[in-house]
């Protein structure tokens, strides 16, 4: 999907971009045209992507990009479509290509433009409650309830027969139907995304959404991330408790429940029909299949493959770890 609220400043002449990165690039190239920056999956003919990370090789070697921004030693994983734009740091470099394309991206303030819902076309179509404030850019399906004091900051659709309870701040946030967001939620805000360089941290800029599916239900005082490069995905029918933590570009998928204080490191991938006991820490980058079971109060440091039950830290086969600890 591509992110319907941040704008593209795009294109940009690879010689612009590289001016930030301190490289060079042959003559040929440097007139070329780039349209975006994008994940190796997402990336088309024209944008620059990053490859960071041997994890990613099978997918790099897949990807359509024009150009990636990777290590001297990864950039051999690469299609011969794909030029290799050696650099230092690529995460780092990547941020701050991102920034180039999208600088409106990096800040989270309050949201200048919200009003109260009484002074907008919502006041008569939404059942709501006192000092409730609406951002610019958000649409508002039918049959829908707000709490008190909740703010539906800029940039956010909400779909049919949704319920948002009191004390939430949405934004940058696309809502299908159905869908009960409960008190004192965060959704749609900026991940926590930074490197620290020398005295400073550098800022990454978050150009995704959260996308919530038909049929979920967010429990009280939970917080979801937007997607710094793709989006952080809840999907249809999934409940989640109460505070609980999903990071940027996490992907939750169908039918699955996940107990208190969970806490879901950056784009990691939930499978569908799977089941998190409460207090359970699931690390970033990970896989974890259909079907799985993880025990509360687990540690999962790596993938889980489908039809598993794990439990304890680190996370393991739970017949293991019931003998282990008899």
């Amino acid at each position: 999907m591509s992110n319907p609220f941040f704008k593209n400043h795009g294109p940009l002449k690879i010689s612009e971009i590289i001016k930030s990165l301190n490289i060079n690039v042959a003559e040929a190239y440097k007139d070329k045209e780039i349209y975006d920056i994008k994940d190796l999956t997402s990336s088309e003919h024209n944008d620059i992507t990053f490859f960071h990370s041997k994890k990613y090789k099978d997918v790099a070697k897949r990807t359509k990009a024009s150009f990636c921004l990777t290590t001297n030693n990864l950039k051999y994983e690469l299609p011969k479509n794909c030029f290799a734009l050696v650099v230092e740091n690529v995460l780092v470099s990547t941020s701050k290509i991102t920034s180039l394309f999208y600088p409106d991206a990096i800040n989270d303030g309050f949201d200048k433009t919200a009003k109260d819902i009484s002074d907008t076309e919502f006041n008569i179509k939404v059942n709501f409650g006192q000092n409730v404030l609406i951002g610019d850019n958000v649409s508002i399906g039918e049959n829908c309830k707000i709490g008190h004091n909740t703010i539906i900051e800029k940039n956010v659709t909400i779909g049919d027969n949704c319920s948002l309870g009191s004390n939430n701040i949405v934004r940058n946030t696309l809502i299908k139907n159905n869908v009960r967001i409960l008190d004192n939620c965060v959704i749609g805000k900026h991940g926590f995304g930074f490197f620290p360089i020398k005295n400073n941290n550098l800022r990454y800029p978050h150009i995704g959404v959260v996308l919530i599916e038909d049929n979920c239900e967010i429990g009280c005082g939970t917080t979801i991330d937007r997607g710094s490069m793709s989006n952080t995905i809840i999907g249809k029918n999934t409940y989640l408790d109460n505070q609980i933590h999903v990071a940027h570009n996490v992907k939750i998928g169908e039918n699955t429940i996940i107990a208190g204080q969970v806490g879901i490191a950056g784009s990691s991938i939930i499978g569908n029909n799977v089941k998190i006991g409460g207090q359970a820490g699931i690390s970033g980058h990970l896989k974890i299949g259909n079907n799985v079971e993880i025990g509360g109060g687990s540690g999962v440091i790596k993938d889980v493959p489908d039809n598993t039950k794990v439990m304890g830290y680190p996370a393991k086969n739970i017949k293991e770890f019931l003998r282990n600890n008899k």
